[in-house]
């Protein structure tokens, strides 16, 4: 596998089919290409890792301003333990629940703005892409919304899922890993009841069945040899994933063109909990990935439930087509459980951290409980290292 330096992040934006019905406009950044005989330039594959909500409350907050020494915020060692996985992936997703606030301006639950200084180490850790669809997408409104693409923009951190205008929304981000084109979709469930901003309703990508299907094939027409479909959905504090989580994957996944699916990896976030994995229609489908950054959350109840700091990595190897036209296939399934340690303020690698000495084997035995709930091993999901 090869790290971040060797991603090539070829940004390319197609018009939707919801859009357009004439050609697709492609926008192309220019990257770092892979080293001549290197594995991407054979064509060997690349491997995609996802995590969960970047979810920033009151407590995460200040925990930044104190590991910046009261020079602002910093996020990087929340991120230290996993970050040599991350770095690693060909591709690495995550899921940013928040907007940026305006300077000092920042606040967590139940209305959140999160420093912006998260995005430069996000990238820093070896994200290329973060999904911001989300239910808290709107929480400061289209200015928010604009302020956090803004930021990211800045940092080198690609998004999807929310957009400052029309044509932004209409458009598809398309990454470089290995010698593949990714597509990464972004779309949510909600917004926590706040309508999309007036004369904005491009601001956030609501989940439509209908749209998915359809954006999922305009980026295969403008290039992308995989899908990868991010949704925010579920029941918050629910392991199970509900009918219509299950419901909506089964169709999401049955959907092809020509035979071919059109979309090749679901990754699932909101319900704080980790949720399983399943192998739906010969798709992955990650139902919930859990939260990899949040405070001490409270449940619907009103107790606090510290299990809502755990979470998973997902990682998938994917190798090319035998031939042109064919599907890229996932060769290896993996999930890494992580924890976010509300003591240090960083985020576990659990296997790792158990293997220093860390008492988190309980931890570590409920996430593979649920991730396997579903039966995932059986279709070869493992617990990776």
């Amino acid at each position: 596998m090869f790290g971040r330096r060797h991603l090539v992040a070829l940004a390319l934006t197609a018009a939707l089919t919801a859009a357009a019905a004439g050609a697709n406009h492609v926008r192309q950044e220019s990257g770092h290409p892979a080293p001549a005989g290197s594995a991407r330039s054979l064509g060997r594959g690349f491997t995609l890792i996802a995590s969960g909500d970047v979810l920033p409350h009151t407590s995460v907050i200040d925990r930044a301003a104190y590991y910046a020494g009261g020079r602002g915020y910093s996020f990087g060692p929340m991120l230290t333990d996993i970050e040599p996985v991350i770095s690693r992936a060909d591709l690495a997703l995550c899921h940013l629940d928040t907007a940026f606030g305006a300077d000092g301006h920042y606040a967590g639950y139940p209305v959140f703005t999160s420093p912006p200084q998260i995005a430069r180490s996000l990238a820093d850790a070896g994200y290329a892409d973060c999904a911001t669809a989300s239910s808290h997408a709107l929480d400061d409104g289209a200015a928010g919304v604009r302020r956090t693409l803004d930021v990211m923009d800045e940092a080198g951190l690609r998004h999807t899922g929310t957009a400052r205008s029309a044509a932004e929304a209409r458009s598809v981000t398309i990454l470089r890993a290995g010698p593949a084109r990714v597509a990464h979709l972004a779309y949510t469930v909600g917004t926590d009841g706040r309508p999309r901003p007036a004369g904005k309703p491009c601001a956030v990508n609501v989940l439509d069945e209908r749209r998915v299907i359809a954006d999922a094939r305009a980026a295969r027409r403008a290039g992308a040899d995989v899908v990868v479909v991010s949704v925010h959905w579920g029941t918050e504090w629910q392991r199970e994933p509900s009918e219509r989580q299950r419901a909506l994957a089964r169709r999401l996944t049955a959907s092809t063109t020509a035979g071919r699916p059109d979309i090749d990896l679901i990754l699932g976030t909101h319900p704080h909990d980790p949720q399983a994995y399943e192998k739906v229609n010969g798709t992955w489908v990650v139902y919930g990935l859990g939260e990899l950054i949040a405070g001490e959350l409270a449940d619907r109840r009103g107790i606090r439930a510290p299990r809502g700091n755990a979470s998973t990595l997902g990682r998938f190897t994917f190798a090319p087509p035998a031939g042109p036209g064919g599907r890229w296939r996932v060769t290896r399934a993996e999930f890494l459980p992580q924890w976010y340690d509300l003591d240090s303020g960083r985020v576990l690698d659990v296997n790792r951290a158990i293997a220093r000495g860390a008492r988190l084997e309980a931890v570590r035995d409920r996430v593979r409980e649920v991730v396997l709930s579903r039966g995932a091993d059986q279709d070869g999901l493992t617990m990776g290292k």
